[in-house]
């Protein structure tokens, strides 16, 4: 039962990773995570970039499986992924932003490179994970914490770790 408005947030995040809908998170939405990512910027699966993607995928995968998959059935239902996600995290956001690391910094690869990548391609990344469009323009803008234009590792690093474990 989800009670405090802080669970009820965090709930609300599960439907991003539920990439095909059915109530559950597993590996193959990760994985269709993977395959929308290269197919938004046209990166082959097989090349250095989308391998590495689908490696990330899959490291995030087991660290969300292994923090929030209670009863190891390799399927995280709401109701462990806010569990997981409010109990096991919340003190250790770090944590989690580590476990999210090997996917986003391949994400970024494949929208833009190493140096960082615009906040238009940015917010492609986000609309292909769930985002509504405006939301993605303004939630990539506000990423760009330093205002060069670009969103480097570490501000959607650390965002991404603070939208899922920070109240506010």
């Amino acid at each position: 039962m989800v009670t405090s408005e802080y669970e009820r947030r965090i709930a609300a995040r599960f439907a991003g990773f539920d990439q095909d809908g059915n109530g559950n998170i597993d590996r193959e939405d990760f994985m269709a995570a993977a395959k929308a990512l290269l197919a938004e910027f046209g990166t082959a699966a097989r090349s250095d970039k989308g391998q590495a993607l689908y490696v990330g995928a899959e490291a995030f995968w087991q660290g969300m499986a292994g923090i929030a998959d209670r009863d190891g059935d390799q399927r995280i239902t709401r109701e462990e992924f806010v569990n997981g996600a409010v109990k096991r995290l919340r003190d250790n956001p770090d944590r989690f932003a580590e476990i999210a690391r090997p996917f986003l910094h391949a994400a970024l690869a494949v929208a833009g490179g190493d140096a960082g990548v615009g906040v238009d391609d940015t917010s492609r990344v986000l609309r292909v994970l769930g985002v509504d469009g405006d939301l993605a323009a303004q939630a990539a803008a506000q990423l760009d914490t330093d205002g060069d234009g670009r969103i480097d590792e570490e501000e959607i690093v650390s965002a991404f770790a603070r939208y899922f474990t920070v109240p506010e």
